[in-house]
């Protein structure tokens, strides 16, 4: 079961995911999650990354492709796995193709007024790595870790403004993709409103 996880950033695909690899016994990839790994592990590919986001640039298509190639390639991605945040462009997606086959693309949809809500009211603490979100997933003391009792801070990207900016850059680079995984057959669109068991019920159903 080889799948890709589409939608705007608060659509909840990360948390999906986390569900759907346990349900399906298939890896969840991430490229953020990889990026952190080789950067940790100090790898050729990691060192290269560190380089390029210190200048303050774009990771370029070739070193993301190059990894996502090679994490594929590991036994656990044998039998399926979730891609979560690539490919993001089209040229991202034609060159997957020439690696694997896709069975199902699924692109979860929110609305923006949600999506804003979500992201806005996230907090993070640095120290235990723990998510909170004022609303859902509150603290049980306002304003510090359940865990640490470190102070949360909200990340720079999680506010209103940089919301707003991320969706503007999902819409012009990744929506795309929407319409080139429809034209395969292979894309399925799922309401990412409600629980994530609700959302995931959907998935399963989805795929199956």
């Amino acid at each position: 079961m080889r799948l890709i996880f589409l939608g705007p950033p608060g659509a909840g695909k990360g948390t999906i995911a986390d569900i759907a690899k346990d349900a399906f016994s298939i890896p969840h990839i991430s490229t953020g999650d990889l990026f952190r790994m080789h950067i940790r592990s100090e790898t050729s590919l990691g060192k290269r990354v560190k380089q390029i986001l210190a200048a303050g640039d774009l990771v370029p298509d070739s070193v993301t492709i190059e990894m996502v190639k090679e994490r594929l390639a590991e036994d656990d991605a044998s039998a399926g796995f979730i891609l979560d945040g690539f490919p993001r462009t089209i040229p991202q997606a034609e060159t997957l193709e020439k690696i694997t086959h896709i069975d199902c693309a699924l692109n979860f949809e929110a609305p923006r007024e949600m999506i804003i809500k979500r992201l806005s009211g996230r907090r993070v603490a640095k120290q235990s790595g723990r998510i909170y979100h004022l609303e859902y997933n509150p603290p049980k003391v306002p304003g510090k870790c359940d865990l640490t009792g470190e102070p949360l801070i909200q990340r720079p990207d999680d506010t209103e403004e940089a919301i707003v900016n991320r969706l503007e850059v999902y819409q012009q680079q990744t929506a795309p993709l929407i319409d080139f995984y429809r034209s395969k057959g292979v894309l399925k669109d799922i309401s990412a409103t409600g629980t994530p068991e609700e959302i995931f019920q959907r998935t399963r159903e989805a795929i199956e």
